[in-house]
């Protein structure tokens, strides 16, 4: 086995200066520290596009919502014009109704009114027991022989 050699550091490996040595870790640091703000800009850069995507997707259902209310205030305007006229011709359908109806309660009236006269004047004129009453015989009673 070959036996190995220790090497002997040389001078300006033993020793470096404190100053040196801060130098080298300051740009280590600043180097470890710009990666990582790389790493920060990549993902808020990317969080900027994924909110311009979703401020667009809002941006389009707020359109279509607008749409779909501005179709359902024309139909409402076109249902409740249907709904007046409705309600009119149902106003007019029911004064007519009621018109009938008054007509025929006032020929009932009359109607009562001539059959109670009929029969007060039927009754007091004695018309109906002298048509249902038979004639009276007077008879005589005979004797038989």
């Amino acid at each position: 086995m070959v036996a190995k050699k220790k090497s002997t550091p040389t001078i300006n490996q033993m020793y470096t200066p404190p100053q040196a040595q801060t130098i080298e870790t300051k740009v280590a640091i600043l180097e470890e520290k710009i990666h990582t703000t790389d790493q920060l800009m990549q993902r808020i850069d990317s969080a900027i596009e994924k909110l311009s995507e979703v401020n667009s997707n809002v941006t389009k259902m707020l359109i279509l919502h607008e749409e779909k209310i501005n179709n359902n205030e024309k139909t409402d305007g076109i249902l409740f014009s249907k709904i007046d006229q409705l309600e009119d011709k149902i106003d007019r359908d029911h004064t007519a109704v009621l018109a009938k109806l008054q007509g025929l309660e006032k020929k009932v009236w009359v109607g009562i009114g001539v059959l109670a006269a009929i029969s007060f004047t039927i009754n007091n004129s004695g018309l109906v027991t002298r048509v249902l009453t038979p004639e009276h015989d007077n008879g005589t009673i005979e004797r038989l022989k």
